[in-house]
């Protein structure tokens, strides 16, 4: 798989959508009169685990023009995929590495209460799970696409995930619902 197009994938424009709101809440715009202030830049963090989720959370790069965009991953070798980025390692664990998922969990909730975004973003798998679950618990909007290779049914993640997401998306169109996941389109349209 490549990577993004300059159009960008389909999916991206969801980000810029009344689904998701981050603008700053409270308080009045300055006086005309006063310096005006800076305006706030949100904060990302887009997460996910190795392999096709990485390659899937590539392709959404173009949503986060204009923003505060901290990648987050298991592998350091990915740190050159997203040059000019802010980048974090973190723990990988799934659910037959009961350790290493533990570690996983430990790194992630420490990586949002030291970096403190706006909107954690995440293609899954485990490690998106536990972004998308803490950020919620810590206030944060959230948003799970699960990934492209799910045709016939949610993972495991994503189903669990998306229940706690202020934004659960499906990349395909059989899989959506009402009740969630929303189908807006998939990372490899162009």
């Amino acid at each position: 798989m490549t990577g993004p197009s300059e159009d960008g994938p389909a999916l991206v424009g969801i980000f810029h959508s009344p689904y998701i709101d981050c603008a700053p809440s409270g308080g009045a715009l300055p006086s005309p009169s006063l310096s005006p202030m800076p305006r706030h830049k949100t904060k990302i963090v887009a997460l996910s685990s190795g392999g096709g989720h990485w390659v899937q959370l590539l392709r959404l790069r173009p949503a986060f023009e204009d923003t505060n965009l901290i990648f987050a991953t298991v592998h350091e070798g990915y740190r050159a995929d997203v040059s000019g980025c802010e980048f974090r390692v973190i723990h990988d664990g799934n659910r037959s590495q009961k350790i290493a998922l533990l570690k996983s969990a430990v790194s992630i909730l420490f990586l949002l209460l030291v970096e403190k975004p706006d909107v954690v973003i995440s293609t899954g798998a485990a490690p998106g799970y536990f972004a998308v679950r803490f950020g919620r618990l810590l206030r944060m909007k959230t948003i799970w696409v699960d990934s492209i290779a799910n045709a016939e049914e949610l993972s495991m993640s994503g189903q669990k995930a998306g229940r706690c997401a202020d934004l659960w998306l499906t990349q395909w169109p059989d899989l959506a619902s009402p009740d969630g996941p929303k189908y807006f389109g998939n990372v490899l349209s162009q």
